[in-house]
């Protein structure tokens, strides 16, 4: 969630954050974890980050490349998002080889050219997932 990628950028703790913004740890959990913030919730934080309402409702899915976590990464994973910055880019990817292979079956040119073609897809539907897991967008 971007409100805990604001925190974190800042060096706050949940609790720093929730005292400056009157609201509960328990509350600023819950919305980190995604659970949906009341609009006085999101007034509070808003204005504890200086920024408007409609940025933290967003997701944010633009890899940030030079953040610790993403450098902690293996190599050869961080070579499979090379020239790609955003989520919406990884998808069209994927969704890509998935046309591409219903397309070869349809042609009935080479069945194992299609078979690579919906591998692929997998391959990149399983590297978007742990880019997901690890909030790495």
């Amino acid at each position: 969630m971007i409100i805990k990628k604001l925190r974190e950028k800042r060096n706050w703790s949940q609790e720093q954050l929730a005292t400056m913004c009157g609201l509960s740890t328990r509350t600023i959990q819950r919305i980190e974890s995604g659970n949906n913030a009341s609009l006085e919730s999101l007034k509070s934080l808003a204005s504890v980050f200086e920024v408007d309402i409609s940025t933290l409702t967003k997701e944010i899915t633009v890899i940030d490349k030079e953040s610790a976590q993403w450098k902690a990464q293996p190599l050869w994973f961080r070579y499979q998002f090379f020239g790609i910055k955003k989520k919406r880019h990884a998808q069209i990817g994927e969704y890509a080889l998935i046309l591409l292979g219903l397309y070869l079956a349809l042609l009935s040119v080479n069945p194992h050219i299609a078979w690579i073609a919906f591998v692929g897809a997998y391959i990149s539907a399983k590297l978007n997932h742990r880019m997901d897991i690890n909030s790495l967008w």
